[in-house]
């Protein structure tokens, strides 16, 4: 019967520690802030890429006349073959076996008369469509048909073929430039073509190594 009640009164006094502990427990305990998660920044658009335009040398352009007879038409190119021979004379003195300069003065002299003829004869086209202010409108043109001619891009195979070209107008009799000139304008404007070609003259040498002999001490 001891025992008995030693056993309830250590069971009450159990459930009485566990009930005040449990009370401690639920009066000291705060409840726990729940931090809201970080939202996370909407990604900015990507930009569309920077693409470089890449533009290519280009060749200088002829100026453009308005309607010419054939006379002008011939006048004209006789003009434009002055003009490509007086850049060349300029340009490609670093080619002395050209010899630009030589043959641009030798034909001044050659044909000195249908150069003259050709400059009177475009002069009467820019009268006919300008009245007074015609000396100015053929200046223009000279300055920009010598211009038409000068290059980088295409130097090499320019002076070539204006090399060429001055050879057969010095070689041509008195009164036979215009007729020529119809014909050789449209190759040596050609030959300001940028990558056309490599220049007729240039010679291409094989320098892929070799082996070597053996050599004997």
């Amino acid at each position: 019967m001891k025992t008995s009640g030693v056993l309830m009164a250590t069971a009450a006094l159990t459930a009485l520690l566990m009930s005040g502990a449990g009370a401690a427990a639920t009066k000291n305990s705060k409840p726990t802030a729940t931090k809201p998660k970080p939202v996370a920044a909407a990604a900015a658009p990507a930009a569309d890429p920077v693409v470089a335009t890449k533009r290519g040398p280009s060749a200088p352009q002829a100026v453009k006349l308005r309607q010419t007879t054939a006379a002008e038409a011939e006048a004209n190119a006789v003009w434009n073959i002055r003009a490509a021979l007086n850049i060349a004379a300029l340009q490609c003195q670093f080619l002395p076996f050209l010899a630009t300069v030589k043959t641009y003065n030798d034909i001044l002299r050659h044909h000195s008369e249908e150069l003259n003829q050709a400059r009177l004869t475009m002069l009467d086209h820019f009268k006919r469509y300008d009245g007074a202010k015609a000396q100015t409108s053929f200046d223009q043109y000279t300055t920009k048909t010598y211009n038409s001619f000068s290059t980088i891009d295409a130097q090499i195979p320019f002076c070539e073929e204006a090399g060429i070209v001055g050879r057969e107008i010095l070689s041509l009799p008195k009164g036979g430039f215009g007729k020529a000139a119809l014909r050789l304008n449209p190759e040596i404007r050609a030959s300001l073509e940028p990558g056309v070609g490599l220049p007729k003259s240039l010679i291409i040498v094989d320098i892929a190594p070799r082996p070597l002999p053996e050599f004997g001490a």
